[in-house]
């Protein structure tokens, strides 16, 4: 084993303890930073994969731009603890049935049989054309949607937050 398996190792487990500390905190701020340390953790694997555009971007974009937006919103909501401490039916069973759909998607996809690739056909480089040049030609609606559902949501929340509307 040498060392870029191991730290591939490294970057996969910690991820993985990430995400369930993601999940698992309750407290939103405290979730927020974990998923930062997920997002940095993601960009190891990236530069692992010698696809340093997209670590730097992973860096740059998620666990900068979008984790400060994500920080400000949960600031903006200001949850009590009381609020977050309750215990919703519709929401268990909501994530019991979204659990269950992820379980059945993953055994559709286990059941496939696994082809293959063709060795020296794709290029994983993750150089900066070929990450700009399918995001503004073939991607670019889906885009410019995400962008605006941000932005419909960050709106949203300084809404909700407002304590007077008049």
């Amino acid at each position: 084993m040498n060392a870029h398996d191991i730290l591939f190792w490294f970057f996969s487990i910690a991820m993985l303890l990430c995400g369930v500390l993601v999940i698992a905190n309750r407290n939103p701020i405290h979730s927020a930073l974990a998923l930062v340390l997920l997002f940095v953790c993601m960009a190891g694997l990236f530069v692992l994969l010698e696809a340093f555009f997209l670590a730097a971007i992973q860096v740059l974009v998620y666990a900068g731009a979008v984790m400060v937006l994500f920080l400000f919103v949960i600031m903006l909501l200001d949850l009590k603890a009381s609020e977050r401490r309750k215990f919703r039916f519709l929401a268990a069973v909501g994530g019991v049935v979204v659990a269950g759909a992820l379980a059945w998607e993953f055994a559709i996809i286990l059941n496939r049989p696994i082809k293959p690739l063709l060795t020296g056909t794709t290029d994983f480089g993750g150089s900066l054309e070929a990450v700009v040049k399918p995001l503004f030609s073939r991607y670019m609606l889906p885009f410019e949607v995400t962008a605006l559902l941000l932005l419909v949501a960050m709106v949203g929340v300084v809404l909700l937050s407002k304590k007077d509307m008049k």
